[in-house]
């Protein structure tokens, strides 16, 4: 199995070259938002970082695809670096510390590594394959991070994003179920509910609306923790081939409680059908 040492600590690099800016940008008028025609929302402020990233990898990667949320993908070759500038736009542009820059290497189709650099909560959660999960502010203050063990569903602990998506969606009564079962829900939301997982803290995570740039940065650190991350039929979670346009629910766990979550989610809704 060939190790991605190197481009992990590439993607440290990355996070790094970019860290300040975004901070100033978030800290100051210039975090703007638009409104997308399918009524998402964007940030000046993630292309001005997506270039930042792209200046990086093309001195330094030259022969790597790129493939970014915010600009068209340059490049060709096996190896292509997909990176989601702002995940938790809505956060940003509102003056909310939870978000995040994400960087991850997809070789043949596969993700081999996942970096999350969240510089205002002064925590990155990265993995990669055959080199187990870890946190900690840089590679030298780190430590090894694994799901928990939590194997009974009324103990565990649950963190979703969009609850009316939820609530309101096609498995609405199966996630009134599933938070009348488990022992608590909260909503840390965005890329932080599956990075909590990953380290333990939370037991599993709901993303109504999870996408290939979010997938192939989480998939591997929560993988790689020991955890599970599907679709709602169990399915592996989507490839990162797919566009912010192909999002749909995903189911992160722990691994130990993901069948009943499943479950949970679908039988509620075949009883109500």
């Amino acid at each position: 199995m060939p190790g991605y040492d190197d481009d992990l600590r590439l993607a440290h690099v990355l996070a790094d070259a970019i860290e300040r800016t975004s901070l100033e940008l978030f800290g100051s008028l210039q975090a703007e938002v638009e409104v997308d025609p399918d009524g998402g929302l964007s940030a000046p402020a993630a292309r001005r970082l997506e270039e930042l990233l792209r200046h990086q990898l093309h001195r330094t990667r030259p022969r790597d695809r790129v493939e970014g949320r915010t600009m068209d993908p340059t490049g060709h070759g096996a190896r292509r670096w997909v990176v989601d500038p702002i995940d938790g736009t809505a956060n940003y542009v509102r003056g909310v510390p939870v978000w995040a820059t994400l960087i991850s290497l997809v070789v043949e189709d596969e993700p081999v590594l996942g970096l999350v650099a969240a510089p205002h909560l002064a925590r990155r959660w990265w993995a990669g394959v055959g080199s187990g999960a870890w946190t900690g502010r840089t590679l030298a203050r780190a430590r090894r991070i694994t799901v928990s063990g939590t194997g009974v569903l009324e103990h565990a602990s649950l963190s979703t994003d969009d609850v009316a998506g939820w609530l309101h969606g096609g498995h609405g009564a199966g996630f009134a179920a599933l938070t009348d079962r488990v022992w608590r829900t909260r909503a840390y939301g965005e890329f932080w509910s599956h990075a909590l997982v990953a380290e333990g803290a939370a037991d599993l995570a709901l993303a109504a609306w999870g996408d290939g740039y979010q997938l192939a940065t989480l998939a591997p650190l929560v993988r790689e923790a020991g955890g599970t991350v599907t679709d709602l039929t169990g399915a592996p979670a989507a490839s990162p081939l797919v566009t912010a346009a192909d999002a749909g629910p995903v189911v992160t766990t722990n691994g130990r409680v993901h069948e009943e979550v499943l479950m949970t989610l679908g039988v509620a809704n075949q009883a109500e059908g």
